[in-house]
């Protein structure tokens, strides 16, 4: 496989998608080597049918807010990969979305799938629509019409949509009543969907737990740990709250929070109540940290900026793509960062990469790190095709083993001859013969 040839071609048809391609070329670049090694995989045309989606559906969303106003915004659904199993990820609602950062999900989401060991396919979705500051009878609308087109793509063994960034459990609640309408049936077709319809405990935390339990397994390999620890998150979602509950469980000290507007540095450890606070100012959809440091005395708000310039020794950066850069994954190593894992898709820039991996920080990529979230989505669909639901010690239980084992086979697959481990490699690999292995199964489809 030659690697610059393949994204010469890629980037002949694909211009301007820049997220899609920096994802592609991380893979190959890791997999070049288990590629060559193995004839059968270049003969099957492996990788040229592996890196384009099986199909992309784009459609027109019109809906009409409070006054009657029409608006038309633009949905998506990217099904990647599906040999070893139904389609599977999530649908994000932000002026952010287009079509490259949908194929990057995509692509990303059948590595981290497969990492889980669950019957799981790669897929992604969503629209430009923005939720923030719409009524709920606005965001009802919008997702019963963008439903009205999606329904025909999906199913419980077709395709299995999930929440992600401006989709949680109202969004999921909206868009399955519309389906259940639709199909007129009443299956798991959705994940994150409520406790009282489906829905699986633990579900809104899992990313950030499933984050600090990767993280947990890279510490423990230099006898390291998160007691006394102190920590800094980037991100004001469902990520980072897990993120920073289960840090704090393990007797970390959480110092650093961040959203759009700037980050909040509290030396006095965020936790319990400002935890709780924490979710309270999430529901008033503002998306604004700055109100924290008015509520408690020992937080400290700095606009603009990224917590990275902290002295801390672990960073979960948990908000959105290449979040993290060089200078900023600089400043962590100057300040003695031991340890940085990905809550969020790619949040580190490939400069950033570089520079941790020519140190002796542990780095836990996205695709490994944060498959917590949709592993115990995984486990919603077992519990919903099974007609029962796990207690809350029971779901946090299984989704611990499964990091564990992502851990274990990242180790596997990543580890040089002199015992440092690469994970991003050893994510890829892993992933990829799973994936891989299964379509030589399937034939030429």
């Amino acid at each position: 496989m030659n690697v610059d040839k393949l994204m010469n071609e890629l980037e002949k048809k694909h211009t301007g998608e820049v997220e899609y391609l920096q994802a592609v070329r991380e893979v190959l670049e890791s997999i070049a080597d288990v590629y060559n090694e193995n004839p059968q995989f270049e003969s099957a045309g492996i990788i040229e049918r592996l890196i384009e989606p099986d199909r992309i559906v784009t459609f027109k969303v019109p809906w009409a807010d409070d006054s009657g106003q029409v608006h038309v915004n633009l949905g998506y659904r990217v099904q990647f990969n599906n040999a070893i199993g139904p389609y599977k990820g999530g649908l994000r609602f932000h002026p952010s979305v287009n079509l490259s950062s949908l194929k990057f999900l995509g692509f990303e989401q059948i590595f981290k799938n497969a990492l889980t060991t669950l019957p799981m396919g790669g897929g992604k979705g969503g629209s430009d629509f923005n939720p923030k500051g719409k009524s709920d009878s606005e965001i009802m609308r919008f997702c019963q019409s963008f439903m009205t087109e999606l329904w025909s793509l999906i199913g419980p063994e077709t395709d299995v949509p999930a929440g992600d960034i401006g989709v949680g459990a109202k969004e999921i609640g909206y868009l399955y009543g519309m389906y259940k309408k639709l199909a007129k049936e009443n299956t798991g077709v959705f994940t994150g969907k409520g406790l009282n319809w489906g829905g699986s405990l633990i579900r809104p935390e899992a990313t950030g737990f499933g984050n600090v339990y990767f993280a947990k397994e890279m510490l423990a390999t230099k006898n390291e740990s998160f007691e006394g620890k102190t920590v800094a998150i980037s991100g004001f979602g469902n990520v980072a709250w897990g993120a920073a509950q289960k840090a704090t469980d393990l007797g970390a000290k959480v110092v650093a929070i961040s959203g759009p507007d700037g980050y909040i540095y509290d030396p006095e450890g965020i936790s319990g109540e400002k935890i709780d606070f924490m979710l309270e100012l999430r529901a008033t959809n503002e998306d604004i940290v700055k109100p924290f440091s008015y509520e408690f005395d020992s937080a400290q708000f700095y606009e603009g900026k990224k917590p990275w310039d902290l002295k801390v020794d672990i960073a979960l950066p948990c908000a959105i793509q290449n979040e993290l850069d060089k200078e900023d994954a600089e400043k962590l190593i100057s300040n003695g960062c031991m340890c940085i894992s990905e809550g969020a898709n790619m949040p580190c820039t490939p400069e950033a990469i570089d520079v941790i991996q020519n140190s002796d920080v542990l780095y836990g990529p996205g695709k490994a790190a944060n498959a917590g979230g949709v592993a115990t989505s995984g486990l919603e669909m077992t519990q919903n095709s099974m007609k029962l639901s796990w207690n809350r010690e029971e779901v946090d239980q299984r989704l611990h083993k499964i990091m564990i084992d992502i851990h274990n086979a990242c180790v596997e697959n990543g580890k040089d001859e002199d015992g440092k481990v690469d994970y991003v490699k050893g994510a890829n690999i892993a992933g990829f013969l799973k994936v891989a292995n299964a379509m030589l199964d399937h034939g030429v489809i």
